[in-house]
Formats: structure tokens, C-alpha cells, sequence
């Protein structure tokens, strides 16, 4: 299964430009809220029509603006997992899959019996949504788009609206829906936590811009730019200047810093990760990037500490270090050293 797509749609405060390949895999675009993540899977479902480009799936052209093609939804073989599963709340769970099987009466309950079982629902068969958990009636909505034949599933945001709890228990639903499927699917997600527990490969779309897919590793480890970067959870980013092959200026902590890889002379930002930093009790060694740091607060979360730091005697932007609970209580200065891992700083040209 392929599918490619390569649209632009004028949208009220950018242009959404989507260029990428899913083939069998998890694919995912990550992005904050309104950058046009949601608009490129109704794209694709035919829900909305793109202002140009060409979709096709499995050799199929679902969409294409030069041509003049645009297949409506019921036509696209796609399955569109909505927030709200969007089931038939007055039919049963079988009732609901029977009602987009398609072909003879024997082959539409032959396709009910099989995606009943495939999603271990053949004993709710007669129970209607309101009877089920919240990870049942996503497996049923499941069982529903493949009874229709669906090539690939586009999955909406699955968990936004649900709290911690119940998040997981269908997100650990859905890792095993997917195994099973064994086909493609693309989801949609501002949380990197989902994108990296679930995608095979992943791209950020920011304002509209898609960025190069890269591997779930590849974008966490070396995002490469400002908007990855901050999606994928960083929380100390920095303005910076190349200084010389492997050492950068980061300007807003006011540090010079060695880095494992090479120096773009396009770079603007260098980030490390707050769990990243490492305590040393020696003290300050810039070439070997341990810093004299003074501790400006501690917060205390559920499971660690969030330390505040500057480089020490500096009115430098504070940057965030987090660690084990215990290890703080061991540590526990109003000043101190820290190594900045150069194997570990992400650097960005934009």
C-alpha cells in the first residue's frame, strides 16, 4: 500500500503545503493546534478539497487539480477515525459495521463477523456504543472503517479530548489494534509523547510547512530546526552563533559550548533537553563544558525535580534541569557544576 500526496490549500492566516509518502507503517504529523495537521487528513478523506496537488492511493488517484479528478469520501477507500468515533448511537456495534459492509448479504455478514472478531467485540455484537468503555467504541469505529475496506486509516487526533487515565488505556488499545491491522495508518497529534510511542516515521508541519519525514529516532534526536525542536519537548533553546567548527556561542545563557557534531554557518539555535545535563562536582571548565551554575528555584513535580539555573555571576536566561527526586536531595546546593554532553546539543540553522 502507498500513498502520496502533494497538495496546497490557501487557509485563513497561511497556505497548508503537504508533500510525503505513507507506505506499511505508522506515519504521523506533529504539530501545535490550527498548523494544519487536521486540514491534511480531511484532505485526504475528501472531506475537504485541497486548492491543487494530487493525491493517490495504491495507484489510485483519489485527487488531482490538473485533471480535474475529486473522488468523493465514500469512494476513496479511506477510513476516518473521528474524535468522538462518531458511531450510530440507535444501531447496535454489529448494526454499525453491517451499514457500510458492502456486497452480497452473506459476504456483509461474513465482513461483520470477521471485524468483530479481529477486534475481540463478537460478545458486544448486540450492545449499542452507550453500553461500551471508551476503548471499546474505538475499537468498534475501527471494526467499522475496515468492514467498509478502508487501504489506510487516518486517525484525528485520537486522544485529545480524554483525560490521563483513560488516554492510555485506549492508547495501549490502539498499539494492539495496529499490530493486528497490519496495514497503513496516519495520525495527526500535538502530544510527542503519542507520536514517538506509536509513529514508524513522523513530520512536523508548522504554519502550514511541512517539514522533511524523517524516522520517530531521527526527528527526536536531531530535529534540526526551532519548530521541531520545541514540539518534540525541549524546553532550553537558545540563540547561538558558530564560533568555530565544533564550538558555538549560546547567547542566551551566555556560555560557549563544544559540540560533537559539525557547526552550520546557518546556525541560529542550539537546544539541550532538560534531562540531558549532568552534576559534576569539579568546578568551571568551559573546554570541557562544565559550567559554574547558580540555582535560581527548585520545583518540586510529581516524580522529580525541575532545577532553574544560570551560568553563575551572569544575568543569563535560566535554563531548566530535571532529575530523579533522590538524586536533587543528594545534591542540594545553592550552586554548582554542570557538563553540557556535546554529543547531546541540538543545533538549528532556522
Amino acid at each position: 500500500m502507498e500513498l502520496l500526496v502533494n497538495i496546497e490549500k490557501k487557509l485563513r492566516n497561511f497556505t497548508l503545503r503537504a508533500d510525503f509518502a505513507v507506505r506499511d507503517e505508522v506515519f504521523a504529523l506533529l504539530g501545535a493546534s490550527g498548523c494544519g495537521k487536521s486540514m491534511t487528513l480531511k484532505c485526504i478523506a475528501g472531506l475537504e478539497q485541497p486548492d491543487r496537488g494530487r493525491i493517490v492511493l495504491d495507484g489510485r488517484v483519489l485527487f488531482d487539480s490538473e485533471q480535474g479528478i475529486n473522488l468523493p469520501p465514500q469512494q476513496r477507500q479511506v477510513g476516518y477515525l473521528f474524535q468522538n468515533f462518531a458511531l450510530f448511537p440507535n444501531m447496535t456495534i454489529a448494526e454499525n459495521i453491517r451499514f457500510v459492509a458492502k456486497g452480497s448479504r452473506a459476504e456483509r455478514e461474513r465482513r461483520v463477523r470477521e471485524n468483530l472478531a479481529r477486534f475481540d467485540l463478537t460478545e458486544l455484537g448486540e450492545a449499542y456504543p452507550a453500553e461500551l468503555s471508551g476503548g471499546q467504541q474505538q475499537r468498534a469505529a475501527l471494526a467499522r472503517i475496515l468492514a467498509a475496506e478502508a487501504k489506510i486509516l487516518l486517525l484525528d487526533e485520537p486522544f485529545s479530548s480524554l483525560d490521563h487515565y483513560l488516554k492510555w488505556k485506549l492508547e495501549l488499545e490502539l498499539r494492539e489494534v495496529l499490530k493486528a491491522y497490519g496495514g497503513a495508518a496516519m495520525f495527526v497529534s500535538h502530544d510527542r509523547g503519542e507520536v514517538y510511542r506509536l509513529a514508524d516515521r513522523a513530520a512536523v508541519i508548522d504554519r502550514g510547512q511541512m517539514q522533511p519525514v524523517r524516522t520517530r529516532d531521527e526527528l527526536f534526536q536531531n530535529p534540526e530546526t526551532l519548530a521541531a525542536t520545541l514540539l518534540t519537548g525541549c524546553k532550553n533553546v537558545s540563540k547561538a552563533h558558530k564560533l568555530a567548527d565544533n564550538l558555538v556561542e549560546a547567547e542566551d545563557w551566555q556560555l560557549p559550548l563544544h559540540t560533537a557534531a559539525a557547526v552550520s554557518p546557518n546556525l541560529s539555535y542550539v537546544g539541550l533537553r532538560a534531562h540531558f545535563f549532568a552534576y559534576r562536582e569539579e568546578g568551571e571548565d568551559p573546554e570541557k563544558n562544565i559550567f559554574r551554575m547558580e540555582v535560581t528555584d527548585v520545583i518540586e513535580d510529581t516524580f522529580s525535580y525541575l532545577i532553574m539555573v544560570r551560568r553563575a555571576g551572569t544575568n543569563a536566561r535560566r535554563i531548566r534541569w530535571e532529575l530523579p527526586k533522590e538524586e536533587w536531595r543528594r545534591i542540594a546546593a545553592a550552586e554548582l557544576s554542570l557538563y553540557f554532553p556535546p554529543e547531546k546539543i541540538i543545533l538549528m540553522d532556522s
